[in-house]
């Protein structure tokens, strides 16, 4: 087959395979690959509202980089810790369709070869290899960015914190290897709880001197996704153009949607909004109880995550003038860390937003999370700092 077109919800893949000797005819585009997060592409969707500063961003670094022939254009290594899990295999798929990466490794302690095979098997140029216990140092080599989803998922009644003794062990690990492996990589964590495992990761980089807070991200994006998704339902909005910037962490009451910045500009009473804001919050655990132990948000988590790989990749690309929230080494609190809009660059995180305009419950949610937040950031680092024998 000549051609193939995939497209759903919030990704769209041409793929076009032919020879380099063949010209392009009218009826057969030049050879390229696409992949988008910029929100549902709907086909012959026609817009409601205007586009939103963030959608016109993504646009046109898209539009930039697919000026430049396929042949010529910047690829990358990315690095996928955590590949044969529930995050992990969706989120393999998704980076194996996207045109910046030119090799995936894919690393996890068991079962990875076989989801190597398979996702190599899509016809898209991206080169993958599975790598297995052993293997770590060998998958790292080289990688401009480290993705990382691995850990135990949540199960019903379990809280991101009821993660910490596993994953903050499972994640301390990979960070090692990291800075001895791929210390110039950029780093998006995904593993729970977020709050936690970044600060954890930032203690055992600056113990190695290797640490760049540039490069230390905190994935959030879910949040974000969710946000969106919730208000452009809630107002019949066209999905492509909605953006809600959530800001705090990444747990409970420390996920803060700011609706009164949201684009377009909407409104709610107070009631609704702190309905808004609690389904928000809480929409983690509707997955995981509506999954019945066998599973938590991993679809949607893997979705967001790739978008968020999209858009560091981008930055990596040249363009400076990329937006995601996520949570970074950050002084627009008196807390260390902190999820807010950053603009990503060349070098990771090139400029960290502020706040903003709060109206007042916006500013009590954000008053509300400092002291669960500051816990949570102060509970990593002291795991961190704690000699192995004494955990």
């Amino acid at each position: 087959m000549s051609s193939a077109m995939l497209t759903h919800s919030g990704c769209s893949l041409a793929s076009r395979t032919c020879t380099r000797s063949l010209a392009p005819s009218p009826a057969q585009p030049a050879c390229r690959r696409l992949a988008s997060f910029e929100g549902m592409r709907s086909v012959g969707a026609v817009h409601k509202c205007a586009q939103s500063p963030l959608r016109q961003q993504r646009r046109a670094a898209a539009r930039a980089s697919r000026s430049t022939p396929a042949i010529e254009a910047k690829q990358f290594k990315v690095a996928l810790l955590g590949a044969a899990g529930g995050i992990g295999q969706p989120l393999a798929l998704l980076l194996k369709m996207n045109r910046l990466v030119g090799e995936l490794a894919l690393y996890d302690v068991a079962n990875v070869v076989g989801v190597a095979a398979d996702i190599s098997h899509c016809n898209t140029p991206v080169k993958v290899t599975g790598y297995g216990k052993d293997d770590l140092s060998t998958a790292l080599k080289g990688a401009d960015l480290v993705v990382i989803p691995a850990g135990v998922p949540r199960k019903p009644g379990m809280t991101r914190d009821d993660l910490f003794n596993i994953n903050a062990g499972i994640v301390k690990t990979l960070i090692e290897a990291t800075s001895k492996d791929a210390p110039n990589a950029i780093l998006n964590i995904i593993s729970n709880p977020v709050n936690s495992t970044v600060p954890i990761a930032a203690e055992i980089l600056k113990a190695a001197g290797v640490y760049d807070k540039k490069k230390l991200m905190g994935v959030t994006t879910l949040d974000v996704v969710r946000a969106n998704t919730f208000v452009a339902e809630a107002k019949d909005l066209d999905l492509k153009d909605v953006d809600v910037p959530v800001v705090g962490g990444h747990a409970g009451t420390t996920i803060l949607p700011l609706l009164s910045q949201a684009t377009p500009e909407v409104s709610f009473s107070e009631e609704d909004a702190a309905a808004m804001t609690d389904k928000i919050q809480n929409a983690g655990t509707i997955v995981v109880e509506a999954k019945a132990g066998a599973g938590s948000a991993t679809l949607s988590m893997a979705y967001a995550a790739a978008r968020m790989a999209e858009s560091v990749l981008l930055g990596l690309d040249g363009n400076d003038d990329i937006w995601e929230c996520a949570y970074v080494e950050s002084s627009v609190t008196k807390l260390p860390y902190f999820a807010s809009k950053v603009r990503l660059g060349p070098s990771g995180v090139e400029e960290v937003r502020g706040l903003g305009e709060l109206n007042s419950v916006e500013q009590k949610g954000v008053d509300d999370l400092i002291p669960i937040l500051e816990g949570n950031i102060n509970k990593g680092v002291e795991f961190a700092k704690t000699p192995k024998n004494e955990k």
